[in-house]
């Protein structure tokens, strides 16, 4: 039977470019490719208000620091780095000094007393009023605090602007927010309930972003795979949106993030098994490898069904690369129940992981459970499987030297004696030898893998290929290749880890 159309009535549509005196913004950022994806946003609507971004915070005419809230450690970094800017702030009154993000939304007020040199407060729901906010400052001299949940609120889309080009790779946040109340995570009351983009203004986006230089997309959300539930005025699920992009000329390659093993169905398993575009890595957290652990967490699912369900994957989709989330120490977490966790980890093979030790979060359920593994045991454990995780990936990375790998092109690479970086089908970052002065970037290219350092593959490459994915190509990369996955872009991968 065929597919009905999603794209039926989609139309492109351009914003006029104005000319600007360009004054300068600069941008820093903590946490995870939502909070990178809404610095993107920022720096657009910015853009249109005159601003250009810098790489030095003392030519800054504004500086905004877009704050995570997920772990304690995430916190102390924010004030170490707002420390440091405070000296800036005195030496010249005009500069302007925000703070966006999840901790903006948790502590609100509390941040401007402790930070009188703040300029003003605003949460993740506000970052497309960004540039109120910076008028309101400039207008009247006065902090503020703007947070808040607006669940009627439709997505203005400033990536449809003509005025900068989208690279190789591109972001496109499709549901916001979180229902999932998992007792560790402040997700849900930072961003709010869950609240999913009409698939047609996602189409429209994606469509400009292709028609300007972008080959691979990336979908966005706290739990993609809840995406069609609320919000839509008639709902969509998960699988048809990504058949739906694959409808689309341009869309080379195609990848989502993060996923929650309870709303995975196995339509999306097929979907991976038809769409050439999508390629073949998932990053699935797991959190603890321990059922009693998942239950204290409120994660839904037992260890059984997590398995069970890569499984049906792995069986559709052979050579499927894995990534996950891990939390060691959390309340109640004994030796056995971290044992557990190291049995999954060697039975799932993953190629990377986001580790982190347990760090009680305000005004979620844990907060209020005892804190009951002693520090020294969480930081032993985390060491534990840092540990067994970097054995893993660099086994995996071994397996692909001697091998050709389909690389798209990212830009230039930063590793001495290399030329270019990109990305393969499983994530791996790719530094390439060869084709000076002739590459560039959105191209895809076939690399002979070297060497492997860390997670990054160092390669040759004498000639390109033919734009977008081949099924030929598709299927020869996931036939024995090493299972990884990776979050994205500003993300960190074993064994760097935040806790």
């Amino acid at each position: 039977m065929a597919r009905p159309s999603l794209l039926r009535g989609c139309k492109d549509r351009a914003i006029p470019l104005q000319s600007f005196h360009m004054k300068q913004v600069y941008l820093d950022t903590f946490g995870c490719q939502m909070n990178v994806a809404d610095t993107d946003r920022m720096e657009l609507v910015l853009f249109h208000s005159g601003y250009q971004r810098t790489l030095e915070k003392e030519d800054a005419d504004l500086i905004l620091v877009n704050t995570c809230s997920i772990r304690e450690k995430a916190e102390q970094k924010t004030f170490s780095l707002f420390g440091g800017l405070k000296p800036l702030k005195m030496a010249n009154p005009d500069l302007i000094l925000g703070l966006t993000g999840c901790l903006g939304q948790q502590e609100g007020e509390k941040l401007l007393k402790r930070m009188p040199y703040l300029d003003f407060v605003i949460g993740p729901d506000q970052v497309e009023g960004i540039a109120q906010a910076v008028d309101r400052v400039r207008n009247t001299g006065k902090t503020f605090v703007w947070t808040g949940f607006d669940q009627e609120k439709v997505y203005s889309i400033p990536e449809l602007s003509l005025s900068k080009s989208p690279g190789p790779s591109a972001f496109v946040n499709i549901i916001k927010g979180c229902d999932k109340f998992c007792t560790f995570c402040v997700v849900p009351f930072t961003r709010g309930r869950e609240k999913s983009r009409e698939p047609e203004e996602l189409f429209e986006e994606i469509r400009h972003l292709v028609n300007h230089g972008a080959k691979e997309i990336i979908l966005l959300g706290q739990n993609v795979n809840s995406y069609g539930k609320r919000g839509l005025k008639k709902p969509v699920p998960f699988h048809e949106l990504l058949y739906g992009i694959a409808e689309i000329p341009g869309v080379q390659r195609l990848r989502f993030t993060t996923s929650h093993p309870n709303d995975f169905t196995r339509d999306t398993i097929r979907a991976y098994r038809d769409l050439d575009i999508l390629m073949n890595h998932l990053h699935l957290p797991v959190q603890s490898g321990n059922n009693q652990m998942l239950k204290a967490m409120r994660r839904d699912h037992t260890i059984e069904e997590y398995l069970d369900l890569l499984a049906e994957l792995k069986s559709e989709v052979p050579g499927i690369s894995l990534s996950t989330d891990i939390i060691v120490g959390f309340p109640g977490e004994t030796d056995e129940a971290f044992g557990d966790t190291l049995k999954i980890m060697e039975e799932v093979g993953y190629s990377s992981s986001f580790m982190f030790a347990y760090s009680p979060r305000p005004g979620t359920p844990a907060n209020e459970l005892s804190d009951s593994v002693p520090e020294e045991t969480k930081k032993r454990r985390l060491q534990e499987i840092i540990a067994l995780q970097s054995r893993q990936t660099k086994q995996q990375g071994q397996s692909f030297i001697g091998k050709n790998v389909e690389v798209l092109i990212e830009g230039r690479s930063s590793k001495p004696g290399y030329v270019y970086k990109g990305r393969n089908p499983q994530y791996w970052n790719v530094n390439i030898q060869g084709g000076e002065g002739i590459l560039q970037a959105g191209e895809t290219v076939t690399v002979l893998v070297k060497q492997v350092s860390g997670h990054s593959l160092n390669g040759t490459t004498s000639h390109r290929r033919a734009a977008g994915p081949s099924r030929a190509g598709r299927l020869s990369d996931r036939r024995g290749r090493p299972r990884e996955a990776g979050p994205g872009r500003g993300a960190q991968r074993a064994p760097l880890v935040d806790g």
